[in-house]
């Protein structure tokens, strides 16, 4: 008995010898040391035991590798997970720690024959409860996840799925119904800690055997799939580019509506949840973490990543513009996550294609306004829109613009990272603005030669030119044009009015002015005569066609009725005045002849003017 227990203390001088000395020459100082203390320390007898010296210390190798196999080969074949019983998990780790001590400590040996024999049982041993490992990581991780999607997280709710409220006639238990997800700020745990705590130690062992590929792949295809699931859930379908193409407008619309939701969910708390669920687990082992992040999320992030690529690289139609901007707007604001998640050595592409895709985004906003100034070129000039109103396509853009301005800030961002060069006083995007604007005005120039009578087509500009500077003033589009553009455009609608003004009535007015110059007062009264019949064949004729023409904008429309009667009220009521005092020409049933309307009456057809015919009012 004596004789064992100073083996066994001969065996601990040697392993703590052997532990602390880095190399040979320092354990034998060790032992050296050893011997001088105590009698039994002996540099012989200490010396007898080593490894190497005879077969002894092979067959107590042998006997340490029995008691493990044995240990762990109860633990491989156990019907029950290991890890349902801490007590037993416990156990099988130490073995497998004790066994990948006793290799690490015999390996300098391995050269020869019996412990080289005895390290390859070690290794298949090793192998054996490896796989179990493998397996028993693979059911934790499984059962983390079935307890984490019936957890009170739930990233699947509309904003408008409303919380239903108990029924009075039901007499069941409540159904819980989840809240909509409003506050991104937050971080799943996506497993619980006594879970996370076991997967670490597993993944230690797995890692320091040299299985870590294989934990690694065993982790990443749980939770690939865990966060696949998630996406699924929130309505992101898995669509190739050219899927995207091919769907109606109405249904990318939608589509388009689920990916920000989407993203945000994803690159917020998705994501950055699995990254620290990573950390806990492979902590301490920070390459294989950062690979099994990568694995996990790269399917994912791809898939979100092609869906905004496929936004960007479609059609480039006018009407898209506003989704193509929630979709940049989008990869805009989530870039802080995309470079602070996806910041290690494995992920950087994915940091750097969000980056790529990003700015194509951009490049698509910027090739819509060059989409829709090709729509203004080729917009027809064909066929004239009754009455000289408002052009539909003058409607369009000013409305098209005005909507656009709403997300002025961001359309600031799209063009300033364009290669074009601002003005001294100007952004790009008001220069973009200012050009479609002038585009708009020569293209209605064009628009307005189509009429054959001159007044319309000054009409015709001055209603769509005045439609054109009150859209203009009443948005964002005024701040970016500012209040010189403003000005010169209104001074442009009056030099419309005042071309109109003279086309149409000029000729009329110059009926009303007297020539003092006529031979005598019947030379006079003669002439008079001929211009008031003149005078009211015109004034007839001009308020027929004038009526149906139209003036969309009531206070511009006032403005012109206003003009008019100031021009040919008092020149008309002169006129018929001096000719009432011709003697008997001007009086009584003779003046009833000539003089068709009062003063009251011309003023009365002025107000029915540019009321507009039904399809002019359209």
């Amino acid at each position: 008995m004596a004789e064992n227990g100073e083996e066994k203390l001969l065996a601990v001088a040697r392993h703590i010898a052997k532990t602390l000395g880095h190399n040979e020459s320092m354990a034998d100082d060790i032992l050296q040391i050893f011997s001088t203390f105590d009698g039994r320390f002996s540099r012989e007898k200490l010396s007898e035991g080593q490894p190497g010296e005879d077969g002894s210390t092979v067959s107590a190798l042998e006997r340490a590798l029995n008691s493990l196999d044995s240990q762990i080969s109860r633990f491989v074949a156990a019907d029950q997970p290991i890890w349902s019983d801490p007590a037993d998990s416990a156990a099988f780790l130490d073995a497998i720690d004790e066994l990948v001590n006793i290799t690490r400590e015999w390996s300098h040996l391995a050269n020869e024959k019996p412990v080289g024999a005895c390290l390859a049982r070690a290794d298949e041993m090793l192998q054996q409860a490896m796989f179990r490992v493998e397996e028993e990581f693979r059911s934790l991780m499984e059962r983390g996840a079935e307890s984490f999607a019936v957890s009170n997280h739930r990233l699947d709710s509309d904003e408008d799925e409303e919380e239903v409220e108990g029924d009075d006639d039901y007499d069941g238990d409540q159904i819980p119904v989840a809240k909509p997800l409003t506050d991104y700020d937050l971080i799943i745990d996506a497993l619980p800690s006594a879970t996370i705590n076991d997967l670490h130690e597993m993944a230690k062992r797995m890692l320091a055997a040299g299985f870590g590929k294989s934990c690694s792949h065993v982790y990443s295809a749980c939770r690939r799939e865990f966060l696949e699931e998630s996406l699924s859930r929130l309505g992101l379908k898995k669509l190739s580019i050219e899927e995207v193409h091919k769907m109606t407008w109405q249904e990318l619309e939608d589509e388009i509506e689920r990916w920000i939701k989407s993203a945000n969910v994803a690159l917020r708390i998705l994501f950055p949840s699995e990254r620290r669920l990573c950390d806990r687990v492979f902590f301490g082992f920070s390459s294989a973490a950062d690979l099994s992040f990568m694995e996990v999320c790269r399917g994912s992030a791809v898939q979100i990543l092609n869906f905004a690529d496929a936004v960007a690289i479609g059609s480039r139609s006018p009407e898209r513009l506003f989704k193509v901007l929630d979709v940049f707007e989008t990869m805009r604001d989530l870039m802080g996550e995309f470079e602070s998640v996806f910041s290690d050595q494995f992920c950087l592409v994915l940091k750097n294609e969000a980056v790529t895709i990003w700015k194509r985004l951009g490049e698509a906003v910027r090739g819509i306004f060059m989409e829709l100034e090709n729509l203004i070129r080729r917009d027809p000039a064909k066929a004239a829109v009754p009455g000289g109103g408002l052009h539909p396509i003058t409607r369009y853009v000013m409305n098209y613009l005005r909507a656009a301005c709403r997300s002025r800030q961001t359309l600031e961002q799209v063009f300033e990272e364009s290669n074009g060069v601002p003005s001294k006083d100007s952004t790009l995007l008001t220069v973009q603005m200012s050009w479609i604007m002038e585009l708009l005005e020569s293209n209605l120039e064009v628009k307005s030669k189509v009429y054959k009578d001159p007044a319309l087509c000054y009409l015709f500009l001055m209603n769509n030119g005045r439609y054109i500077v009150q859209k203009v003033k009443d948005g964002d589009l005024g701040l970016l044009l500012g209040e010189d553009w403003i000005r010169k455009h209104n001074a442009k609608v009056r030099q419309y009015h005042s071309s109109y003004q003279r086309s149409a009535w000029n000729k009329m007015l110059g009926l009303l002015k007297v020539d003092n110059t006529a031979a005598g007062m019947n030379g006079l009264g003669k002439t008079m005569k001929e211009k008031l019949k003149q005078f009211n064949v015109q004034f007839d004729e001009t308020c027929k066609v004038h009526s149906t023409w139209v003036v969309f904008d009531e206070q511009l429309r006032e403005e012109l009725r206003i003009s008019l009667a100031r021009l040919l009220l008092p020149a008309y009521g002169n006129f018929i005045g001096r000719f009432q005092n011709l003697g008997d020409l001007g009086k009584g049933k003779n003046a009833d002849k000539y003089i068709k309307y009062g003063v009251e009456d011309i003023e009365a057809c002025i107000n029915e003017l540019f009321k507009g015919s039904t399809t002019a009012r359209k």
